[in-house]
């Protein structure tokens, strides 16, 4: 209940900040060329509170999910009944409408929305890095693989612990956001994957599954820390009390396996499936003989009882100019990471279902996001999904800001009016197909809930 609780305020809260900030890019140009806003609305449904300035309701309504924008003359049955002669709205001649204006400015009022969203990210990313810019405290600068689980697709491409990552299908010397990105670009396909092990350069081949779980990076397992595991608190009773480990010990290898997160050594402990592991830990700086302990069945998985140390972390904020070059960077590699995507759904390469979140999914990464400690998740999820809502709504597809642009360049190209009753129906058959795929980004979103793993789509 608390997960979903979280979930749902932190959707709310990212998602409707987000609208808001779209809706705004439309009126502050619309106002601009002088088209008359009738209402700016943060929320939808009936009128809470508000004040009236000129032309426009400004008002806040009880659904907070966004916010809109109403223009005068944008709303097409308005606009028939207006030419019938019946419209309760001002006439389609009406200076103030937006359809009297020049279609170049109805285009920047269309592109005014998308616009705001790639400004609101790249801001969000200058304060990050400019302010905040959270780093390890033992930084690990290269693309470590700390384990690989037995059997995984990077086991079956000879991949093993140790090595270092210097090329992985398209990327230079990646980062392991970059590996990320690009198992997602290539699902079932087999990419080069170039390693350093031991001094020696090896070309190898990946193939990447067709599915891979949040966060998967396809059995590798990356080295983000350095040092032993610190043990935080030992719970009673568990396997961890019974092989004497104490709080603020730090368990330094795992059957000679340097591991340094407790992600590697619960991924290892689970392909033993229960098997006794000896630990060599260090207690008050001094490395303590080798003891055994013996993983139990807790939850969904073995464990040993104990919880760790968060890796630390320092604030490093970077000067102005770096913190501007690398937000640049941040919105051009997501960008170009969902125009890919894109592509690779348009050519039937990755399912649609595997690429992009539906609002159960946005919520969950929302409050995972909320609950992590720091504040790096939450301004890069804030950035993506603000990139995502402007290229999104740029697609030239109908009801979508793109779709409008594309009417208005047709039109332009032309020299003439598409009539109304035409743009309609072109509008009522795109709402059913947009109502379609939310739908089925639910439901998939739905089945990979862990209540609803077994329903496969």
């Amino acid at each position: 209940m608390h997960e979903f609780l979280v979930s749902a305020v932190a959707f709310i809260v990212l998602l409707g900040f987000m609208v808001v900030v779209h809706e705004f890019g439309h009126f502050i140009v619309a106002k601009l060329c002088r088209v008359r806003v009738e209402a700016f609305s943060i929320g939808f449904g009936p009128r809470l509170f508000g004040f009236k300035y000129g032309d426009t309701d400004y008002k806040v309504c009880p659904l907070l999910f966004g916010g809109y924008v109403k223009m005068a003359g944008e709303n097409f049955s308005e606009l028939s009944d207006a030419a019938a002669g019946t419209a309760t709205v001002a006439p389609v001649s009406d200076p103030g409408a937006l359809t009297s204006h020049p279609r170049w400015q109805q285009m920047l009022i269309g592109a005014a929305g998308p616009v705001a969203n790639f400004i609101l990210a790249f801001v969000l990313m200058v304060v990050y890095y400019g302010w905040i810019n959270e780093v390890p405290a033992a930084e690990i600068k290269q693309s470590v693989i700390e384990w690989v689980i037995p059997g995984s697709a990077a086991a079956q491409a000879g991949i093993q612990p140790g090595d270092i990552i210097l090329r992985f299908a398209n990327a230079n010397h990646p980062d392991w956001d970059k590996v990320y990105q690009q198992l997602n670009l290539d699902p079932n396909q087999t990419v080069p994957v170039t390693v350093d092990r031991g001094g020696s350069v090896l070309q190898l081949a990946m193939h990447i599954p067709s599915k891979l779980k949040d966060e998967d990076l396809a059995g590798i397992l990356p080295q983000t820390a350095a040092g032993a595991i610190g043990v935080l608190q030992v719970q009673p009773g568990t396997p961890a009390e019974q092989a004497g480990l104490r709080a603020g010990d730090g368990i330094q290898s795992v059957d000679g396996h340097p591991f340094h997160t407790v992600t590697s050594l619960l991924a290892y402990m689970q392909s033993g499936e229960g098997k006794p592991i000896s630990l060599v830990v260090v207690r008050n700086g001094a490395v303590m003989p080798p003891v055994v302990a013996h993983p139990a069945k807790l939850d969904t998985g073995w464990k040993l009882g104990f919880l760790t140390v968060p890796a630390p972390y320092k604030s490093n904020p970077l000067p102005l100019n770096k913190a501007v070059n690398k937000s640049a960077v941040f919105c051009k590699d997501n960008s170009t990471l969902l125009l890919q995507m894109l592509q690779r759904i348009a050519v039937h390469k990755v399912a649609a279902g595997n690429a992009l979140a539906g609002p159960v999914g946005i919520a969950r990464a929302a409050g995972d996001a909320a609950e992590s400690k720091g504040w790096f998740f939450k301004f890069n999820l804030a950035g993506e999904i603000s990139i995502s809502l402007g290229i999104i709504n740029l697609m030239p597809f109908p009801i979508l800001d793109g779709g409008m642009i594309l009417f208005l360049l047709i039109e332009s190209a032309i020299r003439r009016e598409i009539s109304i009753n035409v743009k309609e129906r072109i509008y009522q058959a795109a709402f059913i197909l947009l109502v379609a795929l939310f739908a089925y980004l639910l439901v998939n979103d739905l089945s990979k809930l862990p209540v609803f793993a077994h329903m496969k789509l």
